[in-house]
């Protein structure tokens, strides 16, 4: 009668030692596959290029990837003008239509106030420290957030994908977006 354990005569048979090996690669691969399934996915669709609409798809998907989520913010239109490194730069604040305005809708209307309006917020920015459109852009992207740019507006809009961020996401559909938003936890449309 041997006096080997049964562990012992597995551990010394290489068939079994090899299959153990497996075994451990697939209790390995399950457990990656649980923590991805725990991973929170965010969309985030961005279709304004006004300066007050840059910020919020862009803080948003920064903290979400700070947190760890797998985010995907996809501007189209008027929102492809945030990712635009020229175009970005010089976002502007519409003074007509906003509420929270401190003037009525009938002086915001004036020749020259939209400019008076993006002052008053650059000045506001500027003083509060707070980060800039390309601050924010290049921690999404430091951050792992995927900066998409619709590749039909692209083409709509005439623009000329050098002249986006590095880092953007270009040639991507609706398709690939609606594929991300049927996967994500959160859609937000901005």
């Amino acid at each position: 009668m041997s006096t080997d354990s049964p562990t012992e005569d597995a551990t010394a048979d290489p068939s079994v030692a090899k299959l153990q090996e497996q075994i451990d690669e697939l209790r390995e691969d399950l457990a990656a596959v649980k923590n991805d399934d725990e991973q929170k996915r965010m969309t985030i669709i961005a279709t304004k290029g006004s300066l007050d609409m840059a910020y919020p798809p862009l803080i948003l998907a920064s903290t979400a990837a700070a947190f760890g989520w797998d985010v995907v913010v996809f501007h189209t239109f008027w929102g492809l003008d945030i990712l635009h490194e020229e175009k970005s730069q010089n976002l502007k604040l519409s003074a007509v239509g906003n509420p929270n305005m401190p003037m009525p809708n009938a002086l915001a209307a004036l020749p020259g106030m939209d400019s008076m309006a993006t002052k008053m917020m650059q000045k506001k920015i500027d003083e509060n420290g707070t980060a800039t459109i390309e601050e924010l852009i290049d921690l999404s992207l430091d951050s792992g957030v995927d900066l998409q740019a619709c590749q039909m507006t692209i083409e709509l809009m005439d623009y000329d994908e050098d002249d986006f961020y590095d880092g953007v996401t270009t040639g991507v559909g609706a398709a690939t977006a609606l594929q991300h938003m049927a996967e994500a936890d959160i859609q937000l449309l901005v």
